[in-house]
């Protein structure tokens, strides 16, 4: 009996120093804290890769409830996981920024080149005897067009390339149905004829 007292003794002295030993992983907690803040106030981050900073906030939670749970191995596991995301956010966000001002660029581009052509299929298309064709409304389709063409201009130059390219692609629908109106009254004309 006294031996089993003894061994128990040793056992909760033993349990005793492990937890003692065990403390919370204070510095990568504050790394962590420090990554998910830096994620969040990097406006490319917050602008094309918010899934990430998301993602970085939950594993700071769960690091934070498991510090609450005296769990700090599985609370480091978290840490380094808000950290991963946290800088995975910026890196991401910084690539989809450039991606975007690519797409932007690209897009702006063309659309000179298809400002001038629909205006030339306007000009045609007024030459066609017996057309039936609202050019009023033509015209001020193409005076929206070039509106927008010049915001999405300006939105790209001021860097705001989501803009810009929601811009472009709206000068694009239109232009296309511009398009589409002038070449079904050609077509309903060459018929007639």
């Amino acid at each position: 009996m006294k031996r089993i007292i003894n061994t128990l003794a040793v056992v909760f002295i033993m349990v005793l120093a492990f937890s003692a030993c065990a403390t919370p992983p204070l510095e990568e907690m504050q790394k962590a804290r420090d990554a998910v803040t830096r994620a969040e106030n990097d406006v490319d981050a917050v602008t094309y890769a918010g899934n990430l900073i998301i993602r970085a906030r939950d594993a700071l939670t769960r690091m934070e409830s498991e510090v609450e749970n005296k769990r700090y191995d599985t609370a480091k596991e978290f840490a380094a996981e808000a950290i991963s995301n946290a800088e995975r956010a910026i890196s991401e966000g910084q690539s989809a920024k450039d991606r975007s001002r690519s797409e932007a660029a690209a897009l702006i581009d063309s659309l000179q080149k298809s400002l001038t052509d629909t205006q030339n299929a306007i000009n045609r298309a007024r030459s066609v005897p017996n057309i039936l064709l609202d050019f009023d409304a033509l015209t001020q389709d193409m005076d929206q067009a070039r509106q927008i063409y010049d915001s999405a201009r300006q939105s790209f130059q001021a860097g705001n390339n989501l803009d810009a390219v929601a811009k472009g692609q709206s000068v694009r629908a239109l232009l296309s149905d511009i398009n589409t109106r002038i070449n079904e009254a050609a077509f309903d004309t060459s018929r007639k004829q």
